[in-house]
């Protein structure tokens, strides 16, 4: 996948798992960051359950919004808002 679209998938996947999430927004580029770092986690994650999503552009935005997800939630729990 080109860079590109690597930062296109990954912004969405970002977004999706935020506004799946309802936490706090972190932008565009907070966005593709947790989206790029989340589709790593989520294809480890499901890959440890066996669970595969698809392979076409769909599978690559919901499994980085599950791991966008993952991400999220610790980053809650770490930096929790008074």
């Amino acid at each position: 996948m080109g860079i590109i679209a690597t930062l296109l998938v990954g912004a969405i996947a970002g977004w999706l798992g935020s506004v799946l999430y309802k936490g706090s927004g972190l932008g565009l580029l907070g966005n593709i960051i947790v989206g790029i770092i989340g589709s790593a986690l989520g294809y480890w994650l499901l890959g440890q359950f066996g669970v595969n999503l698809g392979e076409g552009i769909v599978g690559f935005i919901l499994t980085g919004a599950i791991g966008a997800i993952v991400i999220l939630f610790v980053l809650n729990l770490i930096f929790k808002k008074r």
